[in-house]
Order: C-alpha cells, then sequence, then structure tokens
C-alpha cells in the first residue's frame, strides 16, 4: 500500500482476510458508487466483514459490502447491501475468473481507501487456512508481541 503522502486515506481494512485466508496477490480496483455513497464512505461507514467478489457477464462484482446509509441523503440514498461493480480492465477479470474457476481460490476484499478523490478496492485473491494453519499463526503473533514486551522492558 502506498504512503499517507501520495494521497492514499485508508477507510477500512479486513482483518478477518488476513485470518482466514492466505493472500497470494493483491490487485487495485476501482468501485462504482453512488454520491451518497462516497460520502459514506468518507465517514469511514464501511464494513468489509464476510465480503466477497463474483465475477458475471465478464463484470466484477463485490457481494456483502456494507456501506451505511448518508444520514442527510433522504431518497438518494442506495441499499447498503447491494452488489457493487468493481472497475478493473477485461483482461484483468478473466485471468482473476480463470485463477477462480481451476485452483478454487476466493476472490476477497481486503481494504477500501481513497486515492486522491477516487474511492478503489485492494482486492486479495487467496487461499483458505485450515484450522491449524490459523492456530500457526496465532502462536506466532503472540511469539512476536512477547518479543516485543521484552524489548521494550529491557530498553526502559
Amino acid at each position: 500500500m502506498a504512503s499517507p503522502r501520495d494521497g492514499v486515506k485508508v477507510v477500512a481494512h479486513n482483518k478477518k482476510a488476513y485470518h482466514d485466508y492466505f493472500v497470494l496477490e493483491k490487485y487495485e480496483a476501482g468501485i462504482e458508487l453512488a454520491g451518497t455513497e462516497v460520502k459514506s464512505v468518507r465517514l469511514g461507514a464501511v464494513n468489509l466483514k464476510d465480503s466477497y467478489c463474483t465475477v458475471k457477464n465478464g463484470e466484477l462484482f463485490v457481494q456483502n459490502l456494507h456501506i451505511s446509509p448518508y444520514e442527510k441523503g433522504n431518497i438518494f440514498n442506495k441499499d447498503p447491501q447491494r452488489p457493487k461493480r468493481l472497475l478493473m480492465h477485461k483482461r484483468e477479470i478473466m485471468k482473476l475468473y480463470g485463477q477462480l474457476k481451476q485452483e478454487g481460490l476466493a476472490l476477497v476484499p481486503l481494504s477500501v481507501y481513497f486515492k486522491g478523490p477516487l474511492v478503489k478496492v485492494e482486492l486479495g485473491l487467496c487461499k483458505g487456512k485450515k484450522l491449524y494453519d490459523k492456530r500457526e499463526s496465532i502462536a506466532r503473533k503472540e511469539v512476536e508481541r512477547e518479543m516485543d514486551r521484552r524489548v521494550k522492558a529491557k530498553n526502559i
């Protein structure tokens, strides 16, 4: 991900995806939103939990991406759970579609961010973790945390 001085402001991050999947590759896609949805995203009213991507008729859609209705939007608000179209080149979409069908992988949104005035979604081509993989990841994180605590205590 780019640094904040590049005009990137992260709005939402999908921590559950990193817990449930191995991220093999990352892609950037634009997202097609209505005006009131963009205002809600600016306020940070986005939930990526349990969201995933599908390919239909050569177009990429994100499912279960919840963008809360804009409070001042009245009749212009869209359904928060509606499928939202992602904007990528046709060649990239077809490549992803082939990988999703052949290898049993999943395409999961990892984060939503602003890149200048545009709303972007970081997608991860992911492979599911087994239970023992999740336990190993948790154990590794605990060891790293303990090492950081000891280093910090030693420096004090």
